[in-house]
């Protein structure tokens, strides 16, 4: 009986020691599980990253072309829109848009650096200059991703090419020249007149002194 009482509150303080060991575990793993990303938490990242990506560039012939960055499935699709203001006057592809696909979560700078992944993207969109929208061999590649596989850089979607184009106005025709002198009779209708005059009102033999006078007295016939 007295060992009991001798060891009893031993006993009573190890177990209170464990159960409190047990609770602080607890607590622990629960702070773990906090720490942890919650499902999608990534992909929104992902997302974040494609939504940054958009600039401008221009190609031959004055066309001004904007692109931007989209998620679509486990892929990043960006769309490009061209136009020319000025081929609406002139005549020329007034239009052009077209669609790249890509998987840049491939290239580990895609996550590590975004900002610089889509510097590096307009660069590459500015040298493609009149391949874009137009030659599906010509990829899309960040200097930062050249070693990552062939599906990380964007390639252009053929299917997704569409051009407008538009004819020059047409030139208004000048009115017809009026030439002043189609009225006018002609020398040999002038003298044919003198002729008739002088055969009216002279005798036969002053036929032609009648006519020379009377082609000298009209100033304006010849």
């Amino acid at each position: 009986m007295l060992l009991l009482r001798t060891f009893a509150p031993w006993l009573l303080l190890a177990f209170l020691g464990r159960q409190v060991s047990l609770s602080s575990g607890v607590r622990h793993a629960n702070r773990g599980a906090d720490r942890t990303p919650a499902p999608g938490r990534a992909q929104r990242s992902g997302d974040k990253t494609a939504a940054n990506g958009r600039g401008k560039f221009s190609i031959d012939a004055g066309m001004q072309c904007t692109w931007g960055a989209r998620d679509v499935a486990d892929a990043v699709r960006l769309t490009v829109k061209c136009e020319n203001p000025e081929a609406r006057i002139k005549g020329g592809v007034t239009d052009l848009e077209c669609q790249y696909n890509g998987k840049p979560q491939r290239c580990p700078g895609y996550q590590s650096d975004p900002k610089g992944f889509w510097k590096q993207v307009g660069r590459a969109f500015k040298r493609l200059q009149g391949k874009a929208c137009r030659d599906d061999r010509a990829l899309v590649r960040a200097t930062m991703c050249k070693r990552a596989p062939r599906d990380a850089h964007f390639k252009l979607d053929m299917s997704s090419s569409v051009a407008s184009a538009q004819s020059g106005q047409a030139e208004t025709p000048l009115p017809p020249r009026f030439n002043s002198t189609a009225a006018r009779p002609t020398a040999c209708t002038r003298r044919a007149d003198h002729q008739r005059k002088a055969e009216e009102h002279c005798s036969s033999s002053w036929v032609s002194l009648c006519s020379f006078f009377f082609s000298i007295l009209q100033s304006d016939d010849c």
